[in-house]
């Protein structure tokens, strides 16, 4: 018996040394590489939302589905293409009898016509280097008054995000007209009209076809976009190249579609996304979601921010929402024996089961989890420029990768099922 049993495992061990061999020549770090390297160029210059090179960005990602083998999401197109209602500002006028420069002036407003004059009642708000713009907009937005922020120069990426932005908070009450710069502002004569319109938006969908229970769905997603370009900083940088958020999401999804797509063996229906907008709201995902029976959904693994290492250091990731269903279990137990651990979420304090495109699902029950090692309580290039790939450590990325790949074998084959979210304890 003795005998038998050591039989038994050499050869157990040589048939898990052949997987291993097998998906290492799939999943591997010079391939994430390659993928992330592409995804966080300054090619695709900072992949925002309703720019030229997010729409780079989804052409490459739809090659890679391709080149994958697995099949467009509907009519031949990895595109799932939808629009979102978005609002232009167009801003004219003068400033101490100037003509206004465009990129020195903000004006947000609730309403569609609107012109401000120095005979307008208003407050003047003086904004210092060392003040938060944006805590001031939120304490004042209620009143129902007029303000005249002076912006200091120091807060040019905010104050440039904020001109660019193209929704509106649903409680502002107040009209801000804000200007850019150090120097007192004593007249002005500003109008602005705001034309409402629908925006062209996509996600980027594979699909690979279960088996015997191919009305059954696992999701594996991550989102594509992220914050474009600013003015230059003190090295010439201005583009967000975002390669950890989320490039390297992105590049997980491509990398397991490949795995996938080669393997040939999964029961269960598998849906590769990477999603538009989430940086602007999460508009992509919701669609997304929308378009699926939530309860032929068995599970959802969302990927964002794998680049780095986790708190534990490497071989490890972390599960928002670990303790909301059973799905983490089932992980831990596919991957037992290797050296990866998956933990709870450290950081509950920071909803982030709630602010990742997980979220619509999760809401509709569905075991829908972020996998993550972002350090989110001191991660140093968190939306900034410097989130560049060379920040990555693209050897631990291959092995998270190929972590959420074998351990979620048994859920794509059907023999595990996670629970459900209890949707009555969702705030």
């Amino acid at each position: 018996m003795l005998r038998i049993s050591l039989v038994g495992v050499l050869a157990l061990s040589a048939m898990t040394s052949v997987s291993a061999q097998k998906i290492d020549k799939i999943i591997n770090a010079k391939e994430v590489g390659r993928i992330e390297t592409i995804l966080a160029s300054d090619a695709m210059e900072g992949r925002r939302t309703f720019t030229p090179g997010i729409d780079k960005a989804a052409d490459f990602i739809a090659a890679e589905f391709r080149k994958a083998g697995i099949q467009p999401v509907k009519d031949g197109s990895y595109f799932q293409s939808f629009t979102v209602p978005q609002t232009e500002f167009v801003i004219t006028g003068t400033i101490d009898d100037k003509p206004l420069v465009p990129e020195k002036v903000a004006l947000l407003t609730i309403q569609n016509e609107l012109k401000l004059t120095s005979s307008s009642e208003f407050e003047k708000v003086v904004i210092k280097p060392g003040d938060t713009l944006q805590v001031t907009m939120r304490r004042l937005q209620g009143t129902g008054k007029n303000y005249l922020f002076i912006v200091d120069p120091a807060h040019t990426e905010v104050f440039g995000y904020i001109r660019s932005a193209r929704r509106m908070n649903p409680n502002m009450k107040s009209n801000f007209l804000m200007v850019s710069g150090t120097e007192d502002v004593t007249s002005f004569d500003v109008s602005i009209t705001k034309k409402a319109y629908d925006a062209p938006l996509k996600n980027v969908v594979g699909i690979i076809p279960g088996k015997s229970k191919k009305d059954e769905i696992v999701i594996f997603s991550g989102h594509y976009d992220h914050l474009g370009i600013t003015k230059p900083n003190e090295t010439g940088d201005s583009i967000f190249n975002g390669a950890n958020d989320d490039a390297a999401g992105t590049t997980a999804v491509i990398m397991l579609a490949n795995y996938f797509a080669k393997k040939k063996d999964n029961e269960r229906t598998i849906v590769f996304a990477a999603f538009t907008a989430e940086e602007v709201g999460g508009f992509g995902a919701r669609h997304f979601s929308n378009q699926f029976d939530s309860s032929k959904v068995m599970a959802m693994f969302n990927i964002e921010m794998i680049g780095t290492d986790s708190k534990w250091g490497k071989n490890s990731a972390y599960i928002t929402g670990y303790e909301k269903t059973d799905l983490g279990k089932i992980l831990e137990k596919n991957l037992a024996g290797t050296k990866f651990k998956f933990y709870p979420d450290p950081y509950p304090d920071q909803q982030l089961f709630y602010r990742s495109d997980n979220a619509t699902l999760a809401r509709q029950g569905v075991a829908a989890h972020t996998i993550s090692t972002s350090k989110m309580d001191s991660e140093p290039n968190y939306h900034k420029v410097t989130d560049e790939v060379g920040t990555l450590d693209m050897k631990n990325m291959a092995e998270i990768i190929k972590a959420i790949a074998i351990s979620s074998t048994s859920i794509i084959a059907g023999k595990d099922t996670p629970g459900r979210v209890d949707t009555k304890a969702l705030r």
